[in-house]
């Protein structure tokens, strides 16, 4: 545990010095320059962060993204720092302050030890397919989320109550837990391709007790009254159309407050639209109305 302290500390003070980097716009929002850093930060459960922002001394409304899950241990010890760093930046460009937190159980210390990541064990699993706990893996997810919220507003780093949360796939299931504890922090919830137990044994569409991930989806959307825009993509094959359209009627038919929206194929494997750059053209003009809607414009606008 000292050790990771030390090396929490360590990066933490990498963060600081970091330096201001001009970056070009990859769509039609106004040209600013953003910087980039890696950040530790002390919260509950220690993590290391993937942040950007506009340059200046802030403060700035807040974006938290999340990323997927790996399902090994070896994938979890390789799995990048810095995933979607392109739509990272279009948020940060917009005028967000991003944090893209690196979750528990990635990025293994040791090679011997690849169930033990950088922080802790990996606790998202949804157990067996017979019986799988897709809510508790969602809430795990939301937890993290909500400490990065409240440390990140109690150091004054961030503008109070200004958040948005943005996921992609397990990312986005725990995006979709968040919302059903309707945080007055949390102002918008944005998903990408979410959900939990697809590609049963690698093979597409094969998906693990899909009714009861729709079921969890309403207890979920039961609760939930933060609005939330969430993006398919036709050629998924993890969540393939119709059990998306599912999922979120299912969401919003429990009292749930979400836009569902199907994108055409992109590339070979639409689950991973938002990590790539040539995908902003296609979700920004969704995306940037509904922060219009529903999230503080940065800068009072």
């Amino acid at each position: 545990m000292r050790q990771c302290l030390q090396f929490l500390l360590a990066l933490l003070a990498l963060a600081e010095t970091a330096s201001v980097q001009p970056c070009r716009s990859a769509n039609t929002e106004p040209e600013r320059q953003v910087q980039e850093e890696v950040w530790a930060l002390p919260i509950t459960h220690p993590t290391i962060a993937y942040v950007v922002h506009p340059a200046g001394s802030g403060p700035f409304p807040l974006a938290v993204m999340n990323h997927g899950v790996s399902l090994t241990p070896r994938d979890r010890s390789f799995f990048p720092l810095v995933e979607f760093r392109d739509a990272a930046m279009w948020f940060a460009r917009r005028g967000y302050l991003v944090v893209a937190p690196t979750g528990p159980g990635y990025g293994a210390a040791a090679l011997d030890a690849p169930e033990r990541g950088l922080f802790a064990v990996f606790y998202s699993k949804v157990g067996t397919c017979e019986n799988p706990n897709f809510r508790d893996a969602g809430m795990a997810a939301a937890l993290l989320d909500k400490w990065i919220i409240d440390y990140m507003t109690e150091q004054k780093l961030v503008v109070p109550d200004s958040a948005i949360v943005v996921g992609q796939s397990a990312g986005g299931w725990g995006a979709i837990a968040l919302s059903s504890q309707n945080l007055s922090s949390v102002k918008a919830i944005i998903t990408f391709a979410a959900g939990r137990g697809g590609r049963v044994g690698g093979k597409p569409n094969n998906n693990c007790a899909p009714d009861k991930l729709v079921q969890a989806a309403a207890e979920f959307g039961h609760a939930a009254r933060t609005p939330m825009l969430s993006i398919y993509i036709e050629n998924d094959t993890f969540f393939g159309p119709t059990l998306s359209r599912q999922m979120i009627d299912a969401y919003n038919g429990a009292g749930g407050h979400a836009e569902y929206h199907l994108l055409p194929p992109f590339g070979d494997e639409g689950h991973f639209l938002i990590d790539s750059p040539d995908s902003i053209p296609l979700w920004s003009p969704l995306v940037g109305p509904f922060l219009d809607s529903h999230a503080q414009r940065p800068g009072g606008r």
